[in-house]
Order: C-alpha cells, then structure tokens, then sequence
C-alpha cells in the first residue's frame, strides 16, 4: 500500500486552480491511471479559454461546491455529491461561477 498525504503533495503548474497529481505512472510502476484533486475558486475557468481534452477516460467526483461544465457539446451543472465520466478525447471545460471553491477528485484511466 502507497499513502499520500494532499496537504504534503505540491500543487501542479495550474495558476488558476489548485491541481494536486496523487498518483501518476511516475509513482506507481506500470500505473495506467493518474489521479487528483482540484480545487476552483469562485469566478476561476478551467482551461483557461477554450476546451480541454485527455488521451484518458476522466472521472470525477465533487466534494465541495459546484460548478458549469461542458463536454461534449453539451453544459451541465454539477454539484457536490455527484460524479461524472468524461470519454477520452472529449473536449470539455468547467468554471465556478459560484461564491466559493469547488473541490473535486479525479481519475484519468489508460484504456
């Protein structure tokens, strides 16, 4: 077993949000999934213009807040307690246009 403590892990090159990577091929030998948590602030877009898309199946669980997404063409609300599976390759984006940070866990999965 691998234990990661968040607090310890430093964030990613994210300016406008907070990305920890948790465990990445890097950490875990022959790892074919990455996975970690995001925290974005009220009025942050995520990316910044445009849209965003992954050679990984995207899971995703909201702890904390809710935010405005879209992917696939299509935008959606997604609030804490619910979880979401974005495609590989969908393009896809999100924004807090909420009064505090959204905090999510994710999971990108090599297929």
């Amino acid at each position: 077993m691998q234990i990661v403590t968040v607090k310890e892990v430093v964030e990613d090159d994210r300016p406008e949000v907070s990305m920890k990577t948790l465990f990445n091929e890097a950490i875990i030998e022959g790892g074919r999934t990455l996975m970690g948590t995001v925290s974005i602030p009220a009025g942050a877009r995520i990316p910044l213009e445009g849209t965003g898309a992954h050679d990984q199946d995207e899971y995703g669980l909201v702890l904390k807040g809710s935010i405005v997404t879209m992917s696939g063409g299509e935008e959606y609300r997604v609030s804490s307690g619910q979880a979401t599976f974005i495609p590989r390759g969908e393009e896809h984006w999100a924004y807090n246009d909420g009064q505090e940070d959204c905090e999510i866990v994710w999971v990108l999965v090599n297929r």
